[in-house]
C-alpha cells in the first residue's frame, strides 16, 4: 500500500510540473479532477495584427503572405490540452482544437 501512495504523490508531482510549464505558456486551467487525476486547459486565439502583416508582406514581395495565412488560421481556433495519468502511472497530455 505505501509503494502505491509514493508513486501516486510522484506521479501527480510531475503532473504538477506539466501543468506548471503549460501555465506559463499562457494556459488557463479550466477543470481539476483529482479523483481521476487530469486537469482541462485551454488558450484562448490570439489576436493578428493585419496591418501590420500587410505591410511586412508588401516589403517582402508578398514572401510574407504564406506565414501570414498560417497564423491567421492558427489564431481563429482555441486550444485545448487534456494533462492525465495513464494506467501505467506516466503523463501524457492530449491537444484537441475547437
Amino acid at each position: 500500500m505505501e509503494n502505491y501512495t509514493l508513486t501516486l504523490n510522484e506521479n501527480s508531482k510531475q503532473l504538477s510540473q506539466v501543468l506548471a510549464q503549460k501555465v506559463k505558456k499562457g494556459f488557463v486551467v479550466e477543470e481539476v479532477n483529482n479523483k481521476l487525476p487530469f486537469v482541462v486547459l485551454s488558450k484562448k486565439p490570439r489576436k493578428i495584427n493585419h496591418n501590420l502583416n500587410f505591410w511586412i508582406s508588401c516589403a517582402t514581395f508578398g514572401l510574407w503572405s504564406i506565414p501570414w495565412i498560417y497564423k491567421a488560421y492558427q489564431s481563429k481556433r482555441e486550444k485545448k490540452i487534456i494533462i492525465a495519468i495513464d494506467e501505467e502511472g506516466q503523463v501524457f497530455e492530449d491537444v484537441c482544437y475547437n
